[in-house]
Formats: structure tokens, sequence, C-alpha cells
């Protein structure tokens, strides 16, 4: 099968591929990319390269037009992930202090965990949030409700 993405590493690049390698200071998801990068410059097939390294035909694939399109800054670092945005801000932290520090509800003797989540989402602070997140909260900012 025709390669379309065609590695062709400097001897600068092959220099600080090797170098990259023998340090061993990165992940192994990098030191596998540099590996990938170094066999297809030497002319192995992608199967070669899937036997030997043991990863998936399209990861030599992605690695290479990863190469291709970006050198090898982009062929051996991941691209920073978003993740979901946080909900629990400052604002919704101070609230959650000034809460477990007021006076309990009417027929309460204290404040419970459940009893703040609601609350919290009551006075409109959040829109949702689990018990176990304010549970970390009230441990992150060391407020006890004994």
């Amino acid at each position: 099968m025709k390669r379309v993405y065609v590695v062709d590493l400097t001897e600068e690049e092959k220099d600080l591929l090797l170098r990259f390698l023998r340090k061993g200071k990165s992940s192994a998801r990098s030191q596998t990319r540099a590996r990938i990068l170094l066999l297809s410059d030497e002319g192995l097939e992608d199967d070669e390269i899937v036997e030997m390294l043991k990863v998936s035909r399209s990861t030599v694939s992605r690695i290479r037009k990863r190469y291709f399109e970006g050198g090898l800054d982009l062929a051996l670092n991941e691209k920073p992930r978003s993740g979901a945005p946080k909900r629990i801000d400052g604002r919704v932290e101070a609230q959650l202090t000034l809460l477990a520090c007021s006076d309990p509800p009417e027929g309460r003797s204290r404040w419970t965990v459940k009893l703040l989540t609601d609350r919290l989402v009551e006075l409109g602070f959040v829109d949702s949030i689990s018990h176990m997140s304010v549970q970390r909260l009230l441990k992150k900012m060391k407020l006890s409700l004994g």
C-alpha cells in the first residue's frame, strides 16, 4: 500500500529524536511517537512498525500525518485538551463557606452536605452539583460540619 505521508527526517531531526529517546524523561506515548518516526524514516512499512511497537495502524498513520503537517513538535506532543469547563468558581466557594458557617435551617441542629448542596442549587449559585463535589470543597477549605 502506497503511503500518503512519507517521513523523511533530516540528520538534525534524527539526532534530536535519538537524544530524546536516550534521555527517557518524556512520556511513553511521546517516546512511541519518536520511534514511529525513526522507523518510518528507515523505510519500514506500516505493518512492520505496528508489529514492532504494538500500536495500531491508525496511530502510525496519524503520527506520519502530524509530522508531515507540522514537523517534529506536532508529531511528538499532544494538543492541549479542553476538558469540561469549571462549574465551581471562587464565588461558589465563598457562598459555600458563608452557608457552612451560618446558622443551620430551622429544625436542624447543623448543616449536612446534602442540605448545603440543595441550598447552593436553590439559591442559583450552580445549576447542579453533586454532594461529593460539595464534600470535596469543604475538605479543601478545611471546613467541618461537626
